[in-house]
């Protein structure tokens, strides 16, 4: 099997979900010829049937168990593919949450020293430090609030898992074999 995803054959990012279902096996051949050269011939895949020739000489047991058998692996691959993206999304969360750490830290530094520097010249200017206190109290409590609203409106524009979603969705309807081709 090629290594690259662009490959025929290539199983792609969720290979473990299920191997045989994810890789294409090759349709050509090299058959040699009466010359001795080998001649590549697109051949019918002998050892695949389709559902109508397989139908018409199996039995209901040996149906109902392709059909457990493809909804096993089904559901192993969607399994597969919600444990590849909640990796991947818990992954990046918890790297933006190490950076949005750091920086809260550097950040409360900076404004705690800011914050006693204007509450000194305020206090000078008013002749009143508890005055000047409030007033820089005042302006944070203004800032925490627009901060607030903006980490709310950012939290709720998380997607979770668009993929999972969208193919959990088509099981019903690949069950009754109303499945979309793409």
């Amino acid at each position: 099997m090629s290594t690259r995803p662009d490959a025929p054959g290539a199983a792609g990012p969720y290979a473990a979900a299920d191997p045989a279902v994810t890789t294409v096996p090759p349709v050509s051949a090299a058959v040699p010829t009466e010359g001795g050269d080998e001649d590549f011939v697109t051949a019918a895949r002998p050892d695949r049937e389709s559902s109508h020739e397989k139908a018409e000489h199996a039995s209901i047991g040996d149906l109902v168990g392709d059909i457990s058998q493809g909804l096993s692996t089904l559901l192993r691959q969607e399994v597969e593919l919600a444990k590849a993206e909640l990796k991947q999304t818990t992954s990046r969360a918890g790297k933006a949450a190490g950076m949005f750490g750091g920086a809260a830290v550097a950040g409360w530094m900076a404004l705690l020293f800011l914050s006693l520097a204007v509450w000194e010249w305020l206090a000078s200017a008013l002749d009143s430090r508890a005055w000047a206190a409030v007033i820089v109290m005042a302006v944070w409590g203004v800032v925490a609030g627009v901060l607030a609203a903006v980490g709310r409106r950012t939290t709720q524009q998380i997607q979770g898992l668009p993929r999972t979603a969208e193919t959990a969705a088509r099981v019903p309807h690949a069950l009754k074999g109303n499945e979309e081709t793409r």
